[in-house]
C-alpha cells in the first residue's frame, strides 16, 4: 500500500515505442493489432515491427522495451474486451427493459465503479472532479427518467380517465351493457 502512495501522478516514464516520431504511427498501428488478434508469437511481432521502422530510417526497438510494451497493451486489450463483454450481455439482458430501468443500472454501475477507484486511492484532484461529474450526471440522469416515467404515467391515467367518460357518455346514448363490458375489456388490456 505504500508502495502506491509513492507511485507518481502522470503517465510516467515513456518507453522509446511512445517516443517514437510520428512516422512511425502506422507501423505502430500495425503492431497493435497484431498483439491484439493474439495470432502470431511476439517475438515476430517485434521482428516485423522493426523491419517496418527500419524502412522508415528510425532505429529497432529492444526486446525488453518490446516486452515491457506487449505486456502493458495486453493487459490494455484484455481490460478492454472484459468491458465489452459486459456491456454486450448488460445491453442483451437490458433489450426487454424500459429504457428507465437502463439508465438505473447504468447508474449504478457507474456508482460502483466510481467506488473501485477510489478505494484504490490513486486518483488526481481533477480526477475526482471528474468521477464527481460523471457521478452527478448519472444521478440526474435517475432523476430525468424517474420524471419521464411518471409523465407517461400520468398522461395513461388520462388517457384512462378519458376513455372512460366517453364509454360512460355511450351507456347513455343507448349503447347494451355487453358493448361496453367489451369496450372496458380492450381498454383495460384483458381482450
Amino acid at each position: 500500500m505504500a508502495r502506491r502512495a509513492r507511485r507518481r501522478e502522470g503517465r510516467g516514464h515513456l518507453s522509446s515505442i511512445d517516443r517514437l516520431p510520428d512516422e512511425a504511427e502506422s507501423a505502430i498501428v500495425w503492431a497493435n493489432e497484431q498483439l491484439r488478434a493474439r495470432k502470431l508469437p511476439s517475438a515476430v511481432i517485434l521482428a516485423e515491427f522493426n523491419e517496418r521502422l527500419a524502412d522508415l530510417g528510425l532505429p529497432p526497438v529492444s526486446k525488453s522495451a518490446w516486452g515491457r510494451y506487449a505486456v502493458r497493451k495486453a493487459l490494455q486489450f484484455r481490460r478492454l474486451d472484459e468491458i465489452q463483454r459486459m456491456g454486450g450481455e448488460l445491453a442483451r439482458s437490458m433489450e426487454a427493459r424500459a429504457p428507465d430501468e437502463v439508465t438505473v443500472a447504468v447508474a449504478e454501475m457507474l456508482k460502483v465503479a466510481v467506488f473501485e477507484v477510489l478505494e484504490e486511492g490513486e486518483v488526481s484532484t481533477s480526477g475526482i472532479m471528474q468521477l464527481a461529474r460523471a457521478l452527478q450526471a448519472a444521478v440526474s440522469a435517475q432523476k430525468t427518467s424517474a420524471e419521464y416515467r411518471e409523465r407517461l404515467e400520468q398522461e395513461v391515467q388520462a388517457r384512462l380517465a378519458e376513455a372512460a367518460a366517453k364509454v360512460g357518455n355511450l351507456e347513455k346514448k343507448g349503447v347494451s351493457p355487453e358493448a361496453i363490458a367489451a369496450i372496458n375489456k380492450a381498454l383495460l388490456g384483458g381482450g
